[in-house]
Formats: structure tokens, sequence, C-alpha cells
């Protein structure tokens, strides 16, 4: 019997991975004169790290988002294949 942790679980798992696809092909579009807007994106997040110092051990942190049009298509449709399941 599944939980609705699980579910939210593989919902998760579904949305990322159709994050990914929809990036990967969005920049293959981008190599096609009619399908460039597939990989026009938006970036945002820490341009530059955020260093800690401890003396003994140096950190950096830093984390930027790209989200492209075919990323956005590409969760649309893990959600859509998702509530299929």
């Amino acid at each position: 019997m599944a939980t609705k942790e699980k579910n939210i679980w593989i919902l998760l798992i579904f949305i990322l991975s159709g994050l990914v696809v929809g990036g990967l092909l969005g920049e293959l579009a981008s190599r096609v004169d009619w399908l460039w807007w597939l990989s026009y994106s938006q970036s945002f997040g820490l341009e530059n790290p955020i260093p800690l110092d401890l003396g003994v051990l140096k950190l950096s942190f830093a984390l930027t988002f790209k989200i492209s049009v075919a990323s956005i298509i590409g969760m649309t449709l893990a959600i859509f294949i998702y509530k299929k399941i």
C-alpha cells in the first residue's frame, strides 16, 4: 500500500527528470533555427560563491538555476504522465 509521502517523492523525481530532460532538449534545440525559442532561458541564483573560512577548512557556497522553455514543457509533461499513472 503506497503512502502519500511515497507519492510526493515519486512526483518530485518525475518533475526533476522532466526539468533535466527538457533542459537537455532545449540545449539541443538551440542549434535548430526554427526551434530557438525552446532554448530561451533565465538564470537566477548566486552568481559569486559565498566563501566560509573556518581556518582549517574553506568552503564556498553557490547555487544557480537555469530554467528554459523546454524544461518548463518537460516538467509539465512529467506532471501529466505522473497523473496518468
